[in-house]
């Protein structure tokens, strides 16, 4: 079959700058693509953090894209990373050469509407001035969503773009690039015809995430079931509808894991490798997280691990409301992560209250997050919604037991513990309150007092493959449905019909 030159693009990439799972994929699913055999290029912005990197980038070239009245022109840079694949870098100190991504725990940066606009519009420009002529244009989340609507209006007649499609990954639909269109449209280059009910417009301001839902070819999300949620009121945030008309475009495809960085046997970063036939390294492991969080207790006590972004998407709100009565259990907690900064100040204070029993680092530390997940007994996701989540899959291959609530990828992954069948991998509760996610700890807790059926459940765990080989030949199965379709015709004349 043809082999086929993707451009990816994302506002984040592993290692070169992350805040979540999103990072990760688009390090990932590119490699597992070029492995396939195809072309790839990604492209991302320059930001201080890959500048502080001390990658080995080369220059390659100056790119001119169009804004306001005239234009900006900045410098690109790229590295090859393996064969057929190389990462791009857009250059724009004004808007990336910043300390946070997209905004700091007091708020998101105000102008992130010009900053991402710059960007859309570098992806396609970036394109052409490498000659990289894309079959396909993988976009991810409202940060690259104006590039569907800049292919299908503002380059709509550009030869060198006739058939190249577009796909679309919601990685989480709450977060869609909200902004005032009498600051931005204009700004933005983009016909006024596209800020309609039918394209753009959503409650009087404009969506980059509808953008790239309504015109690109294919939707995607990073899981099966959380492409059934999106259609829903509950979790759509408002597009359930647009999600609707689209349904038949819809697919849920569940992100995969690179082994190559999370598992047990090769890891660089814990205290002592181990596998599934061999065990006794978890120990050491163990022994280390309690020293580097001062914990109390022995290997009898059970540790709970959580790393996440501080919110409320994340169930903070239910892990703040619970941990009294977690803590008058024979368990400690362990926590890393940064996020909003009301979860910051009160996890932090705990964290002070229950020395030896409730560790709390707030920050983003790689090596330590590595270090969690081996050292910890089970891994706390009590998420409100969560369309894949990965450190569950982390977990499973760390031999650390997930205890998640059902939803999103969380419930397409793990399958509750039946200690009358010796089958499942984790723990899952149904209801979004603090009472459910302590009842489900409590039966954990019962099972870890049972050596034998821990020791069951941990091999089943670490048994499971989330490899991204399964997710890469599916998306490349839908990349080819994707070729197949004909080209969305819903815009004549620079208006939305």
């Amino acid at each position: 079959m043809k082999r086929l030159n993707i451009l990816f693009a994302s506002s984040e990439v592993t290692p070169f700058a992350k805040t979540g799972g999103l990072a990760d994929v688009s390090a990932s699913l590119p490699e597992a693509m070029a492995s396939l055999d195809h072309q790839v290029r990604v492209v991302m912005p320059l930001y201080r953090s890959v500048k502080e990197g001390n990658f080995n980038l080369k220059e390659a070239g100056v790119i001119k894209i169009p804004s306001g009245e005239g234009g900006l022109q900045d410098k690109v840079f790229f590295l090859e990373e393996k064969p057929n694949l190389l990462i791009y870098f857009i250059k724009n100190d004004k808007f990336f050469d910043r300390s946070s991504l997209y905004g700091t725990s007091e708020g998101d940066y105000p102008d992130n509407a010009d900053r991402f606009i710059f960007f859309s519009r570098g992806v396609l420009h970036l394109a052409q001035m490498i000659d990289f002529q894309p079959d396909l244009i993988h976009c991810n989340d409202w940060q690259t969503g104006l590039v569907p609507v800049y292919l299908r209006t503002v380059h709509k007649d550009d030869p060198f773009f006739r058939e190249t499609k577009i796909l679309f990954t919601i990685h989480n639909l709450a977060y869609q690039g909200l902004f005032p269109p009498k600051d931005y449209l204009a700004a933005s280059g983009l016909p006024p015809g596209v800020f309609s009910v039918e394209g753009l417009e959503y409650y009087g301001q404009m969506n980059f995430m509808k953008g790239g839902i309504v015109f690109s070819d294919i939707i995607t999300t990073v899981s099966e079931k959380y492409a059934e949620e999106i259609r829903t009121p509950e979790y759509s945030y408002g597009l359930d509808g647009v999600l609707q008309s689209r349904s038949s475009d819809v697919y849920g495809v569940l992100n995969g894991v690179d082994y190559g960085a999370w598992s047990p046997e090769t890891d660089p970063h814990i205290a002592a490798n181990y596998s599934q036939g061999n065990l006794s390294g978890k120990r050491k492991c163990k022994d280390d997280l309690r020293n580097i969080f001062d914990l109390t207790g022995g290997q009898n006590v059970p540790i709970i691990g959580m790393i996440s972004r501080l919110a409320d998407q994340k169930g903070f709100d239910l892990l703040f409301k619970a941990v009294g009565e977690l803590l008058k259990m024979d368990l400690a907690l362990v926590l890393l992560g940064t996020g909003d900064k009301k979860y910051e100040d009160l996890f932090a204070e705990l964290g002070k209250k229950h020395k030896g029993r409730f560790g709390v680092k707030v920050a983003f530390d790689n090596v330590l997050a590595h270090k969690i997940e081996a050292g910890s007994d089970m891994f706390l996701m009590p998420s409100r919604y969560e369309p894949c989540g990965l450190n569950q899959m982390y977990s499973l291959k760390y031999g650390t037991i997930p205890v998640v609530r059902a939803t999103g990828g969380l419930d397409d992954t793990i399958k509750d513990f039946n200690p009358e069948t010796g089958e499942g991998n984790g723990f899952k509760f149904v209801e979004y309150s603090s009472l459910a996610l302590v009842e489900k700890i409590k039966k954990a807790l019962a099972i870890f007092q049972n050596k034998k059926l821990w020791e069951n459940l941990v091999k089943n765990a670490m048994k499971e493959d989330f490899s991204w080989k399964k997710s890469a030949l599916r998306y490349e199965e839908i990349y080819r449905i994707a070729q197949a379709r004909r080209t969305i015709t819903n815009v004549k004349n620079d208006v939305i019909i």
